[in-house]
């Protein structure tokens, strides 16, 4: 009796110990085997708030592991089951369990370029987000004309016209573009506005009255001139003209009232349209508001424009101006560059 129950005794073991070894070699075949010996890229995107399991089972459906089970017990083995990050990831179906989970935990998620270049208006902006696929431009416009979003964000405006800082911005490009992704995206360019501006007013922005001034200001100067020596240069211009309480006759102001319709052409009729409240040459002192984002180095310039005596300036056909202190050297400029430009 003891013989045989010592001899079952030792087959319950010895099927224990093949089970145990079953066990991990699977583990170890599972650790060390690829899905696939010539790996191909897969995107993976995991939600925010996404369950390991789900994420788990998205990998298996793409063939980037084999088993949701082992992979959730390698996890947990490693406690990392709570690790998973956020965002899109690029894996391969040629990588080993561990590297796979080793990218969602601390890889880099794909980031996509959204960029646009200084002095565009707010409609071109919103243009440029949907062409990009980070918001539809409706969206866009709606989002940077609410309240809401404005008051969130300390624009003293009716709009976000002239923080929609210009930028190269690396983001994560949403799957569906909806409201609330072009809110998501119009914070980051203000943001971003508030962050690259701060070392221009060590001491806190400045009040809103003053804030308003110097961008509308600097989307003036971003408009008028691309020359870096000349943007502080122009920005004294229009400060001299506003303590003389002249108009700043400015033809980029005309051209942001019309609007997206402006066909290229300034005509007579556009010149003497009191009705459009941009018409710098109708209108007394500054626009109502910003008539373009400007980047940084017009900001500068509007907060520390150049002082000095010119009161005009017109442009030399180059990309430069010309700059005079009394209308009869200015009319002489405006002849001999135009003439210039007409030959």
């Amino acid at each position: 009796m003891k013989k045989a129950l010592s001899i079952s005794l030792g087959s319950v073991a010895a099927l224990i110990l093949v089970a145990s070894l079953v066990t991990w070699h699977q583990a170890r075949s599972f650790l060390k085997t690829a899905p696939e010996a010539t790996g191909q890229e897969v995107h993976i995107r995991i939600r925010p708030g996404a369950t390991f399991d789900k994420v788990a089972a998205d990998l298996h459906e793409k063939n980037v592991i084999t088993s949701v089970r082992k992979f959730r017990m390698l996890a947990r083995y490693r406690k990392l089951t709570g690790s998973i990050q956020a965002g899109e990831f690029i894996v391969n179906t040629g990588w080993t369990p561990d590297e796979v989970l080793e990218m969602l935990v601390k890889g880099m998620p794909v980031q996509y370029r959204l960029q646009f270049p200084e002095g565009l208006a707010w409609w071109d902006v919103a243009k440029a987000v949907e062409a990009q696929e980070f918001g539809r431009a409706e969206d866009f416009r709606q989002v940077t004309h609410d309240p809401v979003f404005l008051a969130e964000h300390r624009i003293p405006f009716e709009n976000a016209e002239g923080f929609l800082f210009p930028e190269t911005y690396l983001m994560d490009k949403p799957e569906v573009m909806t409201p609330r992704t072009a809110w998501e995206t119009a914070s980051r360019l203000v943001q971003t506005f508030w962050s690259k501006t701060a070392p221009l007013w060590p001491a806190g922005p400045p009040p809103a009255d003053e804030l308003r001034r110097i961008l509308i200001l600097a989307s003036l100067v971003e408009k008028e001139t691309s020359v870096a020596d000349e943007r502080a240069v122009v920005a004294g211009v229009y400060a001299n003209r506003m303590r003389r309480n002249m108009l700043m006759q400015a033809d980029p102001t005309i051209i942001y009232g019309i609007g997206p319709a402006f066909n290229g052409n300034i005509t007579k009729r556009d010149l003497r349209n009191a009705t459009n409240p941009y018409n710098t040459y109708m209108q007394p002192g500054l626009p109502p508001g910003p008539i373009c984002s400007p980047g940084l180095e017009a900001i500068r310039a509007a907060v520390f424009p150049q002082k000095h005596s010119y009161l005009y300036f017109v442009a030399k056909g180059d990309g430069s101006h010309h700059f005079s202190k009394t209308l009869q050297e200015h009319n002489a400029a405006v002849a001999k560059y135009q003439l210039r430009r007409r030959r």
